[in-house]
């Protein structure tokens, strides 16, 4: 790491200038400070990759300059030198994220292995780093199971959306996953190291939204012995989430319109404002605009959040995904050392056909209790009888006009196994459970010599 920077911080202009010479010769770059305020100023105006300090200088010492280091950067390394070393000031220089603790007089080579190994850690964390931000960037879009257009191009929107920082609606139907995709666009947005705080609208009182939302003053009322920040304050930096935000009283939406508008918030009881900076992402089932038309939701609130809008497509419009959706929720929910179960052509159709009124929320639900009524290793219709109701599971039987016969499903697993094994019959009888001479004879009953057949 020769193009690495290195701080030389030394209140003896002769130590500083060696030290500097040594360093420059071995093809490292260096900056050098006086003391520590010129290093502190140093480290704000750039980036440094290791700091050589000595502990013992008039105003900021060494110590001063390692923890502002650590603050401004907290995967720089820091040596501390002195020459009085004792073992309270090495106890404590490590304690705050030393490197190492090096005494005067300097060995050279032993200094240059310390250097050498010292920007090898600050290297490897910085790649790490790297590999997390990118693994971050990735992991939002990648918890949206599944490979419809519908999804694809809902992944797509998250990234573009997430780069913006304006109100967002997210529009869809109960257990579609809206805040899924408000923590997604979180996750992806430069507010992504700050708080993301999610308030459901529909459940509290409006007494109890106002505490909550905008917090309280000692002697507010009743019982408020101490004072609390709201969560408007507690997401400073971050990103809010009001989920169901058609739920909100209109008294309330007049008083979270002035929060959008002044970005200020006064806590219940307060008297003095406290500004606040935060993301204000919003869902809803509702049909906001029609909302507006009968006076049940504010225009000018509506218009606040409705910047830029996202529809969360229900199950029946993905109806493609519900396969793979429904194994990731077998193996979510299947206890430690449990094989997880695979479905059945037959027990995918029929989960493909329900209308799932309750959406992926619905189908979480419904591979829990498949993971009860099925203790083998294949998920097959009779499974499914008792876990939808007996209506639900007629309807999902109506929806089927022609049959298939029991030997045309037969014939079809075969191939698909067939397939799966790319005709190694070995590994096929071991599938099918059957043995060499039985699958021969099925394969000349149902003409599937030919791989094509």
């Amino acid at each position: 790491m020769k193009t690495a920077k290195i701080l030389i911080v030394d209140d003896e202009p002769i130590a500083r200038d060696n030290l500097a010479h040594i360093i420059n010769k071995d093809g490292y770059q260096t900056r050098m400070a006086e003391n520590g305020e010129k290093a502190i100023d140093i480290l704000r105006g750039e980036e440094i990759n290791l700091v050589l300090t000595d502990l013992c200088m008039q105003g900021k010492d060494g110590m001063a300059v390692l923890n502002e280091a650590k603050k401004l950067y907290p995967d720089i390394e820091v040596v501390v030198i002195t020459g009085h070393a004792t073992v309270d000031s090495a106890v404590e220089a490590m304690r705050h994220g030393a490197y190492d603790y090096v005494t005067k007089p300097l060995k050279i080579n032993e200094l240059r292995m310390i250097i050498e190994k010292a920007l090898e850690k600050n290297q490897l964390r910085r790649q790490i780093k790297q590999l997390r931000d990118q693994v971050d960037t990735q992991k939002g879009t990648r918890r949206l199971v599944g490979q419809s257009p519908k999804i694809q191009a809902l992944r797509e929107t998250l990234h573009q959306v997430s780069q913006l920082d304006c109100n967002v609606l997210i529009q869809g139907e109960t257990g579609t996953g809206k805040e899924l995709i408000a923590s997604t666009i979180h996750e992806l947005s430069p507010r992504a190291k700050n708080r993301f705080v999610a308030f459901n609208c529909g459940v509290f009182t409006e007494e109890l939204i106002a505490s909550e939302l905008f917090g309280y003053e000692r002697g507010a009322f009743t019982g408020a012995n101490k004072a609390k920040k709201g969560l408007l304050e507690m997401a400073e930096g971050g990103t809010v989430f009001f989920d169901e935000v058609g739920e909100l009283p209109l008294s309330m939406q007049v008083k979270l319109l002035r929060v959008l508008q002044e970005r200020t918030v006064m806590r219940v009881g307060g008297t003095q404002e406290i500004a606040v900076d935060f993301r204000v992402l919003a869902a809803t089932n509702k049909d906001l605009k029609r909302e507006t038309e009968t006076g049940a939701f504010r225009a000018d609130l509506f218009y606040r959040l409705d910047v830029l809008t996202i529809n969360a497509p229900s199950l029946a419009e993905r109806r493609e995904d519900i396969p793979m959706l429904t194994h990731h929720f077998l193996v979510k929910h299947a206890p430690a050392g449990r094989v997880v179960p695979r479905l059945s052509p037959e027990a995918e159709r029929r989960l493909m056909a329900y209308e799932y009124p309750g959406n992926i929320r619905e189908l979480e639900n419904i591979a829990q209790r498949i993971l009860i009524t099925c203790e083998g290793e294949v998920v097959e219709p009779r499974h499914l009888a008792s876990v939808f109701g007996e209506t639900e599971w007629l309807s999902i039987r109506d929806n089927r006009q022609d049959w298939p016969t029991l030997a045309e499903h037969e014939k079809q697993y075969i191939l698909e196994v067939l397939d799966e094994v790319e005709g190694n019959k070995s590994a096929a009888v071991k599938i099918l459970g059957i043995d060499r001479v039985s699958l021969w004879r099925k394969i000349k009953r149902y003409g599937l010599e030919n791989p094509d057949a």
